[in-house]
């Protein structure tokens, strides 16, 4: 039962820290405008993001350590 859960929490992590990747890389656009480079960023997504991504770390952590202590 516990390596199902540690493999669980391994694949959510994993999944959550993409959602993670990706809404800070969608949160900073930029483009060139007559030889003029204009960026544009959003702080709650890149908010969002870092959370996405720190939970999506402590997600994996739980399932190494999880899969890691399971009795043989």
């Amino acid at each position: 039962m516990n390596k199902i859960i540690g493999a669980v929490l391994i694949i959510a992590g994993l999944a959550v820290g993409y959602v993670g990747f990706n809404k800070i890389s969608e949160s900073t656009k930029s483009a060139n405008v007559l030889g003029l480079k204009i960026e544009a960023s959003n702080q709650s997504g890149k908010q969002q993001g870092y959370l996405f991504l720190g939970l999506g770390a402590i997600l994996l952590l739980g399932g190494f350590y999880t899969l890691k202590n399971v009795k043989k």
